[in-house]
């Protein structure tokens, strides 16, 4: 009997537009656009493309005053809740929370001095949207790491408590000027630090966490570091929000956090897609098999289908097909002759059909089961 999901992390609860945030609400899956948001034709197809994909809620990059321009049209348009991303200049910030986003990114330590911080936070909170405050490993306040290692520390246990100390400095300070609308992020490449940092910071703080690992690199590395990291926290029930930061087309890291949802047990995959790593019994290609099922069903969930099936299944022989895929609502696996296929319903065989047939009657048995939301 596998063991419960610890309960997760009691946070504060802040609200992303219409997303909830912290407390009792569900993790949320969030991305950030990588195209120059004034071009806003770019921007807004980019931003559908990722809510298609299943993004909850997008950051945009806000550098410039063409950007903050950019805003109204963009937020006219978004199918979900938008942050604004600022560095430097907190006029910008001012802007875009005027423009109507549903909140903003800043680092307190790099917009200038405490009066320009407490003027975004005074402007956050007359507009009720929350500021998300970052601590970023490389962006740490100068000797901070420094003085840590100094005192006896190893490297990822000093940068964890620089990121924790670098954090809890931001968000006090806006708690000093009455803003309690706050979601944190701790991120550094190294992802034992990462974890580290956003352990500790849990026991101390009550601020929802948004969890990602930064620089994690490309769509393979990326997500096997981000899969180890996130998915640590998220299985000791720690964190509220989280992205998957890839050197990759920004769907990838949609879809990479949504398995890593899946694989945690806090979403149903709905379905689930199963397959075996194949070996000499397979006689069939089953990775484009496992591809087009894939597809499939990305196709359905797109255009707003709902599956009942709870578990396909595509298997490279009878041996792991309805024996070690016996739970599965409907699979295919390799047949006992060469070019066709059988079709098996919770371990029973019910069909052996070439290929092309078995494929389009495990296409027809999934829409079947499909309704329209």
């Amino acid at each position: 009997m596998s063991s419960p999901l610890p309960l997760r992390n009691r946070s504060r609860q802040i609200k992303v537009g219409n997303v909830p945030v912290g407390g009792n609400a569900p993790v949320s899956i969030q991305s950030m656009t990588n195209t120059v948001t004034s071009d806003v034709k770019a921007t807004l197809a980019q931003i559908h493309e990722l809510f298609e994909a299943g993004c909850e809620i997008v950051r945009s990059t806000v550098p410039d005053e063409a950007s903050v321009n950019a805003l109204p049209e963009i937020l006219d348009k978004t199918p979900i809740p938008l942050i604004a991303d600022i560095h430097f200049d907190y006029r910008l910030a001012l802007g875009a929370i005027k423009a109507g986003v549903h909140a903003v990114r800043i680092n307190p330590g790099n917009i200038g001095g405490k009066d320009r911080v407490q003027k975004v936070a005074e402007a956050a909170g007359n507009a009720h949207i929350p500021i998300r405050v970052g601590a970023n490993s490389g962006s740490l306040p100068k000797g901070l790491l420094e003085s840590k290692t100094a005192s006896g520390m190893t490297r990822d246990e000093a940068l964890a408590e620089s990121l924790v100390e670098a954090a809890l400095y931001q968000a006090q300070l806006l708690e000093e000027y009455g803003f309690r609308d706050i979601k944190v992020s701790l991120k550094a490449s190294s992802v034992a630090s990462t974890v580290a940092a956003c352990r500790i910071f849990a026991q101390r703080t009550d601020y929802p966490l948004h969890l990602g690992v930064t620089e994690a690199g490309t769509a393979f590395r990326g997500t096997v570091k981000s899969a180890v990291g996130i998915g640590s926290l998220l299985l000791d029930g720690i964190g509220n929000t989280i992205r998957v930061s890839l050197s990759a087309p920004v769907v990838e890291e949609v879809k990479a956090a949504k398995a890593i949802l899946e694989s945690c047990g806090l979403r149903e995959a709905a379905p689930e897609i199963v397959s075996c790593p194949t070996c000499g019994r397979t006689s069939y290609d089953l990775m484009k098999a496992v591809s087009n099922v894939e597809k499939l069903v990305d196709s359905i969930k797109a255009k707003g289908g709902k599956i009942s099936l709870r578990k396909i299944a595509v298997m490279g022989c009878e041996v792991n097909g309805p024996g070690e895929a016996a739970d599965a609502d409907i699979g295919i696996a390799g047949g006992n002759r060469k070019g066709s296929l059988i079709l098996f319903r919770k371990g029973e065989r019910f069909a052996l059909l070439p290929e092309e047939e078995a494929y389009a009657l495990l296409e027809k048995t999934i829409l079947e089961n499909t309704v329209q939301q």
